[in-house]
């Protein structure tokens, strides 16, 4: 070989070392960047499966159907049916009084709510028919109308052809409640139990003391019975959106399955027809409820909308099952859509509705401070979130020395995770990690 091509042949060599040199070099520049992934597991989206009212087959044929899946639910249940809370009632001034003052006195804008609390225990049906009609025509903005059919009520009452028992009629459904201890059973199970009030009420037309009692009282009874943790959540009948209401029911729960106003959360409720992957926040909690009528091609659908999209959190209602309360669906449809759900999981977080609402708030609320030093490298977490109720792990991803084969993960000097798998992308290699918070200062390092 001529020494000008030996001299060629060794620069080319010498160049192409450099270039190698120059991207590892560049790629160790990332080294302890750390970042939260948007869903737990690294996931493409989020489902919540959650049940409204508490009816006997939601844990007697969808619950069951959910455990040989290994599927968490949220169960939104009506305290006062179950044995051992205390029950519905009226909380204020003498009834007779109200029902004599409303023969001598229109009702208006000063006694309106008074009245409409009311006469939801003047039953047994029609008056919490009567209830319900004021209170959906009040949140349909029509007022005036409102008022008639309060006064309409007590005409009735006052006639007497609206019987006065004392009764405590629940919402569309007989008294078919489990007990505190097979709820607390399912809790065990991974299934979260949350509050749907007391009585199932048409919250907007109650006054501030009965507002309060159907809120606080139901979150006293899950306190006592299930324990704190499960006092996080909360969903106010009917779906409303009231504002009167959500701002009684924030200050008493920190989730509200109706709304939870974020700057970096949209929200799609059940009648909402916007579509979701249209957005461009963050985050978009997508409520959808399947009906009887809710073809199996549809509800597929909303899984594919969310899995084509990294930002939607699909949070579906369900309510009756096996013909038992409102719009149910059968078991085998349910045995049908959550199979398809299992199917996905390796793109999917199915997760209750607690685990979700904190781990979004968890990611927006925590600061990660790294340092890389002596070979390894150390992360602190801050956050002001409360950390007896913010504790659901995180998903991590941090890089890692390209020189590293294998990585472990310590916390406290106890090791909380090893052998995990490297990754490497334009930025170098990286490591995904699951770890709560509150497991302070975390120092992953190779692994010999």
């Amino acid at each position: 070989m001529q020494k000008s091509e030996l001299i060629k042949k060794t620069m080319t060599i010498l160049f192409i070392g450099l270039i190698l040199l120059s991207c590892n070099n560049s790629q160790d520049q990332h080294v302890g960047q750390t970042t939260v992934s948007k869903w737990q597991g690294n996931k493409k989206s989020a489902v919540s499966i959650t049940y409204d009212d508490g009816i006997i087959t939601q844990f007697t044929v969808a619950r069951p159907i959910m455990n040989k899946l290994n599927l968490p639910a949220t169960f939104f249940v009506l305290t006062g049916k179950v044995y051992g809370s205390e029950e519905g009632r009226f909380i204020g001034r003498s009834k007779d009084d109200i029902i004599r003052e409303t023969d001598l006195i229109k009702t208006n804008a000063d006694n309106f709510f008074e009245r409409a609390s009311l006469i939801g225990f003047t039953g047994p049906n029609q008056g919490l028919m009567a209830h319900s009609n004021a209170g959906s025509l009040f949140e349909s903005g029509k007022i005036t109308e409102a008022y008639k059919s309060i006064d309409e009520a007590y005409k009735k009452l006052r006639n007497g052809n609206l019987k006065d028992t004392d009764e405590v009629v629940y919402h569309d459904n007989p008294q078919d409640t489990t007990s505190w201890d097979d709820l607390r059973k399912y809790t065990a199970e991974g299934h979260e139990i949350a509050s749907h009030s007391i009585t199932h009420p048409r919250m907007a037309v109650l006054d501030e003391a009965n507002l309060l009692y159907e809120l606080e009282q139901s979150k006293m009874d899950i306190s006592k019975h299930l324990g704190e943790e499960f006092t996080f959540s909360v969903e106010c009948p009917y779906g409303t959106e009231n504002e009167r209401v959500m701002e009684y029911a924030r200050s008493v729960y920190p989730a509200l399955r109706n709304r939870m106003p974020e700057t970096y959360l949209d929200e799609f409720n059940r009648s909402s027809d916007q579509d979701p992957g249209a957005s461009e926040n963050e985050y978009v909690q997508w409520q959808r409820g399947p009906l009887t009528n809710s073809s199996m091609d549809l509800m597929k659908s909303w899984i594919d909308k969310c899995l084509a999209n990294d930002n939607i959190w699909l949070v579906l209602v369900f309510h009756g099952v096996d013909n038992f309360g409102w719009e149910p669906k059968t078991a085998e449809e349910l045995q049908d859509y959550f199979t398809f759900i299992k199917e996905k999981e390796n793109d999917l977080w199915v997760a209750t509705f607690a685990d979700v609402t904190k781990y979004i708030k968890q990611r927006q609320n925590i600061d990660i401070i790294s340092d890389v030093e002596d070979g390894s490298i150390s992360l602190t977490f801050l956050s002001d979130l409360d950390p007896t109720i913010y504790n659901v792990p995180l998903t991590f991803k941090t890089y890692v020395p390209g020189s590293w084969k294998s990585v472990k993960v310590k916390s406290n000097d106890k090791e909380i995770t090893t052998g995990l798998e490297i990754n490497k992308d334009d930025r170098g290699n990286y490591i995904i990690f699951n770890v709560s918070p509150l497991q302070g200062k975390i120092v992953i390092s190779a692994s010999v």
